[in-house]
C-alpha cells in the first residue's frame, strides 16, 4: 500500500523543522512547576478528569507517569495503583510532586528524574504506562517504541489537536509566520507503521493560558511559547492586548483540544 511508503516520523521531524521547535530546558518547567502544581494538576482540572475517566485501570496494580509534571496523573490516581512511578527530567517538577506525594500521604509514589531520550532500563515494567501532554518530543517513533515497551497492559497518550500551541490570529497580529507544529495525526501513523491499531478519542480542556491580569503576564506567556520577541512584536502584541481589553474579546481561545491515543498491548483486545 503507498500509505506503507510514507515515512510519518521522518515528516514529523520535518514538520518539527519548519516550526522551529526547540526543546525546552528543564529549567524553564523548574519555573512553572508551583503554578502547575495548581492549574493542570488539580483534580478537578476538566482536563484531567475527562483523560483518567477514560482510562481502564482494571487489573492494574502499577502505572508509569511519563512526563510526569507535578505528579499531574499519577498521584490522582495512585490511590486506585499498587506502585505509581513518575518520570520527568525537571527537578522542580519532581520536587513539588514529591510535596504533593507528602500532602497527600501516598507512600506508594516512586519519582525519577529521567528524560524521554534517556535509558529506562532501571525503571520497572509496568502495567499501565501514560505520557500527557508529554509527547512533542524530538523522535516520535522512538518515543512510542518506547513507552509501549514500558507497558504491560494499556498504554494511553495525549498529543495536541490544534498545529499551534498561540492563537494563529495573535501570531499574525505581531508579524509572526504562523507555527505549524505536527499533531496528533502523525502519532496514530507513526504507531500504524508499528504494528499498533491505536483509538484515538478526544479531551476538550480550558487553556490553561487563558488568565491573564496583566500585559506583563501576557507577554511573558507569549515569549515562553514563541520565543523572545523583537521591539516591533511588543509593540504589535501590546496594540493586540490593549485593543481586546477595550472590546471586552478574549486574549486566547478558552479552550485547547487534546487527541487521547491509546492502545491495548493484548493483540485480541484491539
Amino acid at each position: 500500500m503507498l500509505i506503507d511508503e510514507i515515512d510519518f516520523a521522518g515528516l514529523y521531524q520535518q514538520q518539527l523543522a519548519l516550526a522551529k521547535r526547540t526543546e525546552k530546558a528543564p529549567e524553564h518547567w523548574d519555573k512553572r512547576a508551583e503554578k502547575m502544581s495548581v492549574t493542570c494538576a488539580n483534580p478537578q482540572d476538566p482536563y484531567l478528569v475527562q483523560l483518567i475517566a477514560k482510562m481502564d485501570l482494571s487489573g492494574a496494580r502499577t502505572l508509569l507517569d511519563v512526563g510526569c509534571g507535578p505528579g499531574t496523573v499519577g498521584l490522582n490516581v495512585a490511590a486506585h495503583l499498587e506502585q505509581v512511578y513518575g518520570i520527568d527530567y525537571s527537578q522542580g517538577m519532581l520536587e513539588v510532586a514529591a510535596q504533593r506525594a507528602q500532602a497527600m500521604q501516598l507512600s506508594n509514589v516512586t519519582l525519577k528524574r529521567r528524560a524521554w531520550e534517556e535509558s529506562w532500563d532501571d525503571l520497572p515494567l509496568c502495567d499501565i504506562a501514560v505520557a500527557s501532554r508529554s509527547t512533542l518530543v524530538g523522535d516520535l517513533r522512538s518515543a512510542m517504541q518506547k513507552i509501549d515497551r514500558a507497558a504491560r497492559l494499556r498504554v494511553y497518550t495525549t498529543h495536541t489537536v490544534s498545529s499551534s500551541f498561540v492563537d494563529v490570529a495573535l501570531q499574525q497580529a505581531i508579524g509572526r509566520t504562523v507555527i505549524e507544529l505536527p499533531n496528533y495525526i502523525y502519532a496514530v501513523n507513526v504507531l500504524y507503521q508499528l504494528g499498533i491499531r491505536a483509538h484515538v478519542d478526544f479531551i476538550r480542556g480550558p487553556n490553561c493560558q487563558g488568565n491573564f491580569d496583566s500585559y506583563e503576564r501576557f507577554c511573558e506567556s507569549v515569549s515562553w511559547s514563541l520565543g523572545a520577541l523583537s521591539e516591533d512584536e511588543q509593540q504589535r502584541l501590546f496594540e493586540y492586548y490593549t485593543r481586546h481589553q477595550q472590546l471586552g474579546q478574549r486574549l486566547v481561545s478558552p479552550t485547547r483540544d487534546w487527541a487521547l491515543v491509546y492502545w491495548d498491548k493484548n493483540p485480541e483486545a484491539v
